[in-house]
């Protein structure tokens, strides 16, 4: 007979981080992640660098995402040739450029995204808007109460 503070312990088994060799190549920068968008977001000290993304829906957009600016795009298109805007935010273009998990190139691309992280080229990452909170709760919700 099983006992049933056994079936409490259970825990299920976590499904592995998409795209882990990215985490691996990152390993020396001591990366933080963290669910986003039903991804994974990477973070290297202040800044967001990428969004690893490998979903059974919208699977146009699954690769490693780059966080940079539309400044940068064409200098990372030299660099990145299958390098292009996400698309499920639907709009045309977007700071979030994808290096799309079915191009030809993409471990390759991804392992050299992950040489630009680590070398801290500025094209890639940003420091994320913090939110201000009042009074224990977030601006947004202190503005609902008015």
């Amino acid at each position: 007979m099983k006992r049933r503070a056994d079936t409490f312990l259970r825990v299920a088994p976590r499904k592995a981080p998409p795209h882990e060799f990215v985490l691996d190549a990152l390993a020396s920068a001591s990366p933080v992640t963290r669910p986003m968008f039903g991804c994974l977001a990477v973070y290297v000290k202040d800044k967001i660098v990428l969004i690893l993304r490998d979903s059974r829906h919208n699977t146009a957009d699954n690769g490693v995402w780059l966080a940079t600016s539309a400044e940068h795009h064409d200098s990372l298109r030299r660099e990145f040739p299958h390098m292009r805007s996400i698309r499920i935010f639907g709009t045309s273009v977007t700071s979030w450029q994808v290096l799309p998990a079915d191009a030809g190139d993409f471990e390759e691309s991804a392992m050299r995204a992950c040489e630009l992280v680590l070398a801290r080229d500025p094209r890639i990452g940003r420091v994320p808007s913090t939110r201000r909170r009042v009074r224990g709760k977030t601006k947004r919700a202190a503005r609902a109460r008015r």
